[in-house]
């Protein structure tokens, strides 16, 4: 049997869900910046892939990635962690 390589995950929150079976999720990061050595707070929009049309804005969401689904969709859902309110 073959190892296949670990997949990378991401939690974030969706915030947008009006495609069909797509949601957008953004993932909040915190880098060092490399010449002042203060953190800044960054922000990335990753494409989904959600089968069951099952999420909403503003939950959060855990995304694993995965081979291109479509031109801009790479990431496919994994679980739903907290609903919102």
């Amino acid at each position: 049997m073959e190892n296949r390589n670990l997949r990378k995950e991401r939690i974030g929150i969706v915030v947008s869900n009006r495609m069909d079976k797509s949601i957008v999720v953004a993932v909040n990061m915190r880098e060092k910046h490399p010449k002042y050595g203060k953190f800044v707070h960054k922000t990335s929009k990753l494409y989904a892939h959600d089968e069951k049309n099952d999420c909403n804005i503003g939950d959060t969401v855990k995304v694993m990635e995965t081979r291109p689904l479509t031109k801009s969709k790479r990431w496919r859902l994994v679980e739903i962690i907290e609903r919102a309110k």
